[in-house]
């Protein structure tokens, strides 16, 4: 049903679906925000468990800084994203070159981050006419993917999807024990420049989405979730992946029910259950700490 310009949905849900899938661009919607979805799930869970949040962050601002670039010179904004991307990879590893193997030096990605950013002030300031084209990088816009873009997004997750597979063994024994795996012969190092350069390429990919500043809706918090839920490898990085797919499926749907951005339901839907888990899951140690208190305390009464 057609209420003004916003399609409103019923209680019957096959005419829902039907009404949700009748337009061409949604057609494009799900099937980049499914890609996405994928990469970001497995990539967020190695950066999370490389404890690199801060780095995805900081090359998602990168991306800021290589789009508005791009659209400034006339070329596609992704290219710009792709390429700024790439480069502040190499240089975090570079200006890390005296920091643990595993873990980014704060002060090397706080470099990049905060001239990344200063450099898309400056390329906005010189172009104030693509006033639209920076709205949409910076909080993404899904419903208005064109089919070259999705070709982009589906040929580039295949592509990372490759690449991780010839490195997923290494570098989750690289992320676990950094030291034990260096002495094992594994190239940590080099490792860390691959991922950095593969995360650059995820965060260009996502940030059509969900854009730059709602890039951790995808990337960090199923990841997150999934860890709470399970500290066994190929279990976590499903759980991100299935997360990360529920939140863009169903924030896409309600986006398009509701005159409000997609962006917003996909990063709305993802804290919150973020918060959900992490509060039942101390709930759950307060119990068992109650629960050994007692047990504790008559087995010293019985040694007495």
């Amino acid at each position: 049903m057609l209420i003004g310009d916003v399609v409103q949905p019923s209680w019957d849900l096959i005419a829902d679906f039907q009404l949700l899938f009748q337009f061409h661009f949604m057609h494009n919607a799900y099937l980049a925000g499914t890609f996405v979805a994928v990469v970001a799930g497995i990539m967020g869970y190695f950066m999370v468990l490389r404890s690199q949040s801060f780095a995805g962050h900081s090359l998602a601002n990168v991306g800021f800084a290589g789009a508005t670039g791009a659209a400034l010179v006339g070329i596609p904004p992704v290219l710009g994203l792709f390429v700024a991307g790439v480069l502040a990879a190499i240089g975090i590893q570079s200006l890390n070159l005296g920091a643990r193997q595993h873990r980014q030096n704060d002060i090397a990605v706080g470099a990049v981050f905060t001239a990344s950013l200063a450099l898309g002030f400056l390329f906005v300031h010189l172009a104030a006419a693509f006033t639209t084209n920076v709205y949409n990088i910076l909080f993404g816009d899904v419903l208005g993917i064109s089919d070259g873009d999705v070709r982009i997004i589906i040929w580039s997750s295949l592509l990372l999807l490759g690449g991780l597979v010839v490195v997923a063994r290494p570098l989750l024994f690289a992320s676990i024990d950094p030291d034990v795996a260096a002495a094992r012969g594994v190239p940590v190092r080099a490792l860390g420049l691959g991922y950095l350069m593969l995360l650059a390429v995820v965060v260009a990919v996502a940030v059509q989405v969900v854009g730059v500043l709602l890039i951790f809706a995808l990337l960090v918090t199923p990841a997150a979730i999934a860890q709470q839920l399970s500290a066994r490898p190929v279990m976590a990085m499903t759980l991100a992946v299935a997360l990360a797919l529920l939140f863009t499926w169903f924030g896409l749907a309600v986006g398009y029910f509701t005159p409000y951005p997609v962006g917003f339901f996909i990063t709305t839907f993802a804290f919150g259950a973020y918060v959900v888990v992490r509060g039942v899951r101390a709930m759950l140690d307060v119990l068992r700490r109650r629960q050994i208190s007692p047990q504790i305390g008559a087995s010293q009464g019985g040694a007495a």
